[in-house]
């Protein structure tokens, strides 16, 4: 796919949000009315090839196709294959399943669990091109080691034939995309995962392949060394911790914002469906090709079988009641904290309390609600407004992923009078070891707001600019 293409499609969606909030509150459109817009802009652009534009308006027919069945809204037809009514217009969904499912037969991983597992998923499939399967490792070529992080291997790969991508309607089957790259993430002990874990794990899986601010995890397969469950996901840039160290200088402020929106459109996206994420940090935010972030390690950041009364996570950006319970109370306020401490860094550039140590005085300070210091000048009043908002040790006066998602949308088609401003402090960035772990402490105070003298007196050292910083992902 030609950036050309990407960019446009993403132009199409945008210049509609941007219309819709303008003139929304004039006249409700029907999701069809609303759709008919979006591929009427990419039309209307003049910069496209007859091709290009062709390319754009499949791409947003897809998304489309994807929306109905997700919300169960639309116009719906009657499927000429199957002669069931059908929602989406590129397929049928109901083709899709019954073919997925006519295929139980034909693959095993000689795990019950997982078999159900997957084939739960399956079940629940929306688009052609997001079909969670289980993957041989024979199909996996050239797998090399790349790197650990948390408690789990990353490797790369190449996928001999590639995920589902079309329905042929004509064969009556799914067509693959061709041999593609994949990152290969291990998982230790899967085997001793209990009941909650393959509930949890399915509802991960499921979501990953419904929305798009969620990293694609396109399956399992598995070590036939070590006999460790391997996720197979998508491979992605970059993360956000790296971006941030390359690029910070020559960021503007629309473009620092449209990065919270992709995390917080992802986050949203998550809540949506009755999940928490529980490790929100800059190394899960992922940059896909089409130069847009998704949040990665949803359901699987952490170990298998962590132990009883712990807290698994990078403990800047752990909310301070999940620090006191010991892990008893994540909640969708807990991720909002975490996006809270992202908003700071998408600002600063720096990875939070880079000065300090990831031990139980800066857990301490945390619940004491010492918070990261303001470093950037020139930070729009309602981005600090909602970053403060977020990390609120009162867990109640956060706002919840959707009200997030309304402010920072908003925001993003305000600010343009920030264009031409960078921020001016340069950054000289070291390395430190930045993963998540697990944590045990006890005999924690209660959460509580810090006065303006204790947060003074907490930022009284000089603050470093040279920023600790290592990538564990890819």
């Amino acid at each position: 796919m030609s950036s050309v293409v990407w960019a446009t499609y993403k132009r199409a969606y945008r210049n509609a949000i941007k219309s819709e909030c303008k003139i929304g509150y004039q006249k409700n459109y029907t999701p069809d009315e609303k759709h008919e817009r979006t591929v009427q802009m990419a039309l209307n652009d003049n910069s496209l090839t007859r091709d290009e534009k062709l390319a754009v308006i499949k791409m947003l027919n897809k998304d489309y196709d994807c929306f109905k069945i997700r919300s169960n809204e639309g116009t719906k037809r009657i499927c000429e294959n199957c002669h069931d009514e059908c929602l989406a217009t590129l397929y049928c969904e109901h083709c899709v399943q019954n073919y997925l499912k006519k295929n139980f037969s034909n693959w095993s991983s000689k795990n019950d669990d997982i078999d159900n597992l997957i084939q739960k998923c399956q079940m629940e499939t929306f688009t052609p091109d997001s079909i969670v399967e289980w993957i041989p490792y024979d199909n996996l070529q050239g797998v090399n080691y790349l790197t650990e992080g948390g408690y789990s291997k990353i490797y790369t790969a190449i996928w001999i034939g590639g995920r589902y991508n079309e329905w042929d309607s004509k064969e009556k089957q799914l067509t693959r995309l061709g041999n593609h790259h994949v990152i290969l993430k291990e998982l230790d002990n899967v085997e001793n995962a209990d009941r909650r874990w393959f509930e949890e794990s399915k509802s991960h899986l499921t979501i990953s392949s419904k929305w798009e601010g969620v990293a694609q995890c396109f399956g399992l397969t598995k070590n036939p060394t070590s006999k460790n469950i391997m996720l197979v996901m998508i491979r992605m840039v970059t993360d956000l911790r790296t971006y941030l160290k390359q690029y910070h200088n020559d960021l503007t402020w629309n473009k620092r914002i449209q990065i919270a929106f992709d995390i917080i459109d992802g986050i949203d996206s998550i809540h949506r469906e009755k999940a928490i994420h529980r490790d929100l940090h800059s190394g899960n935010i992922l940059l896909e090709y089409n130069q847009s972030f998704c949040i990665s390690d949803l359901g699987f950041c952490g170990p298998v079988d962590k132990p009883l009364n712990s807290v698994y996570g990078n403990l800047p950006y752990i909310a301070p009641e999940v620090i006191t319970s010991n892990g008893e109370k994540y909640t969708y306020a807990s991720d909002i904290y975490s996006i809270g401490i992202l908003l700071w860094e998408i600002s600063s550039g720096q990875p939070p309390f880079a000065d300090f140590d990831y031990n139980y005085d800066l857990a301490m300070k945390i619940v004491e609600e010492m918070r990261p210091i303001i470093i950037s000048e020139t930070i729009p009043l309602e981005y600090e407004k909602l970053m403060k908002q977020c990390w609120n040790a009162d867990l109640t006066k956060r706002p919840d992923a959707s009200t997030l998602w309304s402010k920072i949308r908003n925001l993003s088609f305000q600010n343009y009078q920030f264009e031409s401003q960078k921020l001016n402090n340069s950054i000289d960035l070291i390395s430190k070891n930045y993963t998540s772990s697990t944590y045990q402490f006890k005999n924690f105070p209660e959460p509580k707001n810090a006065t303006e003298e204790e947060q003074e007196a907490f930022h009284s050292k000089p603050y470093s600019f040279n920023i600790p910083y290592t990538s564990k992902y890819f």
